[in-house]
């Protein structure tokens, strides 16, 4: 039966797919929205509540290489092109990413890998989908809350700032971190109240396996009858994985990036209807199957980082490597160094 797991729910059996954001005025949704800004939402049957049993799907873990979507020389190659539009002044900041995609066999079990990951990376909106029929293959392991609704309480934890340790951290991140909190304060001003928009927490410091982060929290009160629509519409895609201003960024990822993200730096979660309840995360460290033009079955994963005027694109390079370690070791059955980090 396919399977919808987040974090204390499980959610079982198809009733309809959908892709009209339109649509989510009752039932539990189990949600995935590209960063291109496609929706695809699936109404489950039955959803319990509390921790879901512990089930391990297995899963042979992946020899060999990663392809990359841009090698070492393209991805340099992207981040001085950012330093170049930030110099002339029509960007501040940009997120450049690639995807690494690996062969995967036919009866690799999306279930498995998000039993590995839970293991062995655990986080607060981890998500495994196991919904072929619509599409949708995906192990997350995330650990930044895009969006969360309580009603007309809508709330978001961007994260900027990536360090093994606090004292990794650098004056680049905090700064990182104040420019994405006011992409995001704007955003959410697009569909709040007047006054209610706020700053919750700026720059705390939250750990997670092998690595620190930083990140915020920015609240607001949604205008009466805002529906989904218009709340994707005005916060859409993440801004701590897009960049600032927001339009320009998503300019120079098209320009620079040669495939989709796919649900890689989009959003991942569900929504509840009924209960006027929503928590989507941003879609990092996230795996996700898929079929190329030529009919092969392959598992895609994304990396990133931050890009600014004092970025060093040899640097900037190296953290995207360091970003995608542990998680790409644990996929592939290896041991994982406390130390290592992933994105």
């Amino acid at each position: 039966m396919a399977v919808a797991r987040f974090a204390g729910l499980e959610a079982r059996g198809v009733e309809a797919v959908v892709h009209d954001p339109d649509a989510l005025t009752s039932g539990f949704w189990a949600v995935v929205v590209t960063f291109e800004g496609e929706l695809t939402a699936v109404r489950m049957g039955e959803v319990s509540r509390g921790a879901p049993p512990a089930v391990d799907a297995g899963w042979a873990g992946l020899a060999g290489e990663w392809r990359t979507s841009l090698d070492r020389d393209g991805y340099v190659a992207a981040v001085e092109e950012v330093r170049a539009r930030i110099a002339v002044g029509t960007v501040y900041q940009v997120n450049v990413c690639r995807v690494l995609e690996h062969d995967l066999p036919d009866d690799a079990s999306m279930l498995g890998l998000g039993a590995v990951l839970a293991r062995g990376n655990p986080a607060p909106y981890a998500a495994t989908l196991d919904l072929p029929e619509a599409g949708l293959e995906i192990a997350c392991a995330s650990p930044e809350l895009f969006l969360q609704r309580r009603g007309d309480l809508v709330r978001s934890g961007p994260i900027k700032g990536t360090a093994p340790t606090a004292g990794g951290l650098l004056p680049k991140d905090y700064s990182e971190n104040v420019m994405i909190v006011d992409l995001v304060r704007n955003d959410l001003g697009h569909v709040s109240r007047p006054g209610t928009v706020e700053v919750e927490a700026l720059c705390r410091l939250e750990e997670h396996p092998g690595l620190v982060h930083l990140t915020s929290d920015v609240a607001g009160r949604l205008r009466p009858g805002t529906g989904w629509r218009e709340v994707l519409a005005a916060t859409f895609p993440p801004g701590s994985v897009s960049g600032a201003p927001k339009h320009t960024a998503l300019r120079a990822i098209a320009d620079l990036e040669p495939v989709p993200r796919g649900p890689y730096c989009g959003a991942v979660g569900w929504v509840d209807a009924d209960r006027g309840e929503a928590e989507l995360a941003v879609g990092i460290r996230t795996f996700w199957a898929a079929r190329t033009d030529d009919g092969r079955r392959v598992l895609r994963f994304g990396t990133g980082a931050g890009i600014t005027w004092g970025s060093s694109p040899e640097g900037e390079w190296a953290e995207t490597e360091l970003k995608a370690a542990r998680l790409v070791a644990l996929a592939a059955g290896r041991p994982v160094a406390s130390g290592t980090v992933c994105a």
